[in-house]
């Protein structure tokens, strides 16, 4: 069950990200605005840009899986200032999530979670993939879908849930 919330739906939102992040040229163009307008755009002045939510959604997805399993999540500067650049990066990471497997997390639930921010405290796997990761990395998708939204882009529910696995 770790796997299936964690690699496999971290994966989901972030090729529904991506390709949301697809339509920003011809928005732009059609706008005839710099796609650098969209990029660098925020909700609120003490918010993070556009850019700065798409790499946080990468890392919060990778850092969650390197903790839930003990393997070493690829580390990116983040420099990104292009789009072709936050493809790039989305594209990484869902390469670095498709390496792993249901086995991966066999003693995942249990382990011991903690962070430097946390100051000494703990969550057990299953809770820090449930009550911070999950939200995490939900939140900065969000953001970055509600950036270009604000910005009247003209996406929507179905752009941000993606293909849902309906049964006839």
């Amino acid at each position: 069950m770790i796997y299936e919330l964690s690699v496999l739906q971290f994966s989901k939102m972030l090729r529904n990200l991506d390709t949301i992040l697809a339509k920003i040229p011809a928005y732009a163009d059609h706008k005839k605005i710099d796609v650098d307008v969209l990029l660098q755009s925020r909700l609120a002045p003490d918010q993070f840009n556009f850019v700065r939510q798409v790499q946080i959604a990468c890392d919060a997805a990778k850092i969650c899986i390197s903790k839930l399993t003990g393997k070493d999540a690829p580390v990116h500067d983040d420099k990104e200032t292009s789009l072709i650049q936050l493809r790039t990066r989305i594209s990484d990471t869902l390469k670095f999530l498709s390496g792993f497997n249901e086995a991966d997390f066999v003693n995942s639930k249990d382990k011991s979670v903690t962070t430097p921010r946390w100051e000494g405290k703990t969550l057990q796997g299953h809770e820090y993939l449930v009550q911070h990761s999950i939200p995490n990395v939900y939140f900065h998708i969000t953001t970055a879908y509600q950036i270009l939204r604000h910005n009247g882009m003209d996406v929507g529910k179905k752009d941000y849930l993606g293909a849902l696995p309906f049964k006839a």
